[in-house]
């Protein structure tokens, strides 16, 4: 028996531990992870009217976004082995409290630098907050509820992104009590206060038994190994790669060689290393952080078709957030099933769910690229539904087989991986669309390129399929 089946033995809740009140506190954990998907969606509506507010420059303006989304992907792992070490509901109520101060922040800055401050604390108190969402789940659910939780979970996301898209576009074109973007900053305190007092109220401590001390060294390394690769991913293509960014990111291998030799040795000196390489050795963690991967990279898509809508088709921002609505409702309902889904199809349930997806934006392209009459939304529809499947499955698989011990580790690296994932389908698949738009305008450029980055999207959804199919039952039911 291996050492993390033995520390699974001995860690796992089982039906008669499970807190009594789970039910109750899983509305008030998914707020957590809500609140960090919807403040990304709403403020890439708002920008407009921010910089005119601000006077911002169009550097100023592409870090308001990039500062918050690397700030949340490099301290993600830090904040889930927080959750471990100190208690999870101590971390959750900390992060949503720092949250809503941020939100508070952002909304009475005064000018781009001071707004791009707060949206820093805003994504370091995020990554103390969203850990902890997996990882109580993971610990206060017993496996054969876990997913049916984890459903829920993905329901979030996709009902995260639906008010995003719907309520970002509202704000900033209603101007509720006089207010511009600041609403869509405001928006966060009353659900930051209920998600507060719903986690003082229902919310059951948990953390790693004979918690040592965080292992800064290594907290400082992987900082340093992430920023050096998801800095240059989130900005390069905007800034034209100049030469140190290109550095950055030829550097980052080698800082990671370095945080590994690190953490081996801090292990053999007895201490608690960050990260536990030896989840790596979980069949089933493995394949699973690969295919989150691969899923997350479709994050490009996102972009590309909002400038292909916006920029092509002249679809004013409220018009486009709506044109993504079938994808978003199908994402939304099928997450909500997918425990059936699970427990009915075991590890194929991900093999359907990437199907799905391929045939579904396989659709989209070939509508958009004018090869066949229609089928645009059809196809989106198809594919949400295949992304909500995924979603929750995908999740089980990477953090199912893990102790309970490690659950905010783990729940940490799966995050980032979807945040790296992010990244580098921006970098990449939006490098694609803009290499093979090049200076066209006019509707068909667009769509051309368009077609071609979803294209590359399909591809890597289809390895994702494939890499499915390496799971064991145990791993994904």
């Amino acid at each position: 028996m291996s050492t993390l089946d033995k520390a699974r033995v001995a860690s796992e809740p089982d039906a008669h531990t499970a807190s009594p009140r789970r039910w109750l506190a899983l509305p008030v954990l998914l707020t957590g992870a809500f609140l960090p998907i919807l403040d990304f969606n709403v403020v890439n509506l708002a920008l407009p009217a921010i910089r005119q507010n601000l006077d911002a420059t169009s550097g100023e303006i592409r870090f308001i976004i990039s500062a918050y989304a690397a700030t949340y992907a490099v301290f993600l792992i830090t904040g889930g082995r927080l959750g471990d070490l100190f208690g999870r509901k101590r971390m959750f109520v900390t992060g949503v409290a720092g949250f809503t101060f941020a939100s508070v922040l952002c909304a009475i800055s005064p000018s781009a630098p001071t707004l791009i401050a707060a949206r820093i604390l805003q994504g370091l108190t995020a990554t103390i907050m969203a850990p902890q969402v997996l990882a109580s789940i993971r610990v206060l659910f017993p496996p054969a509820e876990q997913a049916r939780a984890l459903a829920f979970y993905g329901a979030t996301f996709g009902l995260a992104n639906i008010c995003g898209q719907v309520l970002g576009g509202a704000l900033v074109s209603l101007h509720p009590f006089g207010l511009s973007w600041q609403a869509i900053f405001l928006i966060n305190v009353p659900i930051g206060f209920a998600a507060f007092a719903g986690g003082l109220a229902f919310l059951r401590d948990s953390r790693a038994e004979h918690a040592q001390r965080l292992d800064v060294g290594g907290v400082m390394l992987l900082s340093v190994t992430l920023g050096l690769l998801i800095y240059p991913l989130v900005e390069g293509r905007e800034s034209g790669w100049p030469a140190w960014i290109v550095a950055m990111l030829v550097a980052a291998p080698f800082a990671f060689a370095l945080f590994v030799l690190f953490e081996n040795r801090f292990a053999a000196r007895g201490g608690s290393p960050l990260v536990e390489f030896a989840l790596f050795d979980e069949p089933g963690f493995a394949v699973g952080i690969i295919m989150a991967l691969l899923l997350y990279m479709l994050s490009s898509f996102y972009l590309t078709f909002s400038v292909y809508l916006q920029s092509g088709l002249r679809l004013s921002p409220l018009d486009a957030g709506l044109a993504t609505l079938p994808y978003a409702v199908g994402y939304f309902f099928a997450s909500l099933a997918s425990a059936r889904i699970m427990q009915r199809l075991g590890k194929f349930t991900l093999t359907l769910g990437f199907s799905l997806q391929v045939i579904g934006f396989g659709v989209a392209t070939l509508a958009v690229a004018k090869i066949i009459g229609g089928g645009l939304q059809a196809g989106l529809t198809i594919a949400g539904l295949g992304f909500g499947i995924v979603m929750p499955s995908v999740i089980k698989a990477v953090i199912g087989g893990v102790p309970t011990k490690h659950a905010g580790l783990a729940s940490g690296i799966v995050i980032s991986t979807f945040q790296i994932g992010s990244a580098l389908g921006v970098a990449i698949i939006g490098g694609v669309f803009y290499g093979v738009l090049g200076e066209s305008h006019g509707a068909a450029a667009f769509g051309r390129a368009f077609a071609i980055a979803l294209g590359c999207n399909v591809a890597l959804l289809a390895l994702g399929g494939v890499f499915s199919l390496f799971l064991t039952d145990r791993h994904a039911v």
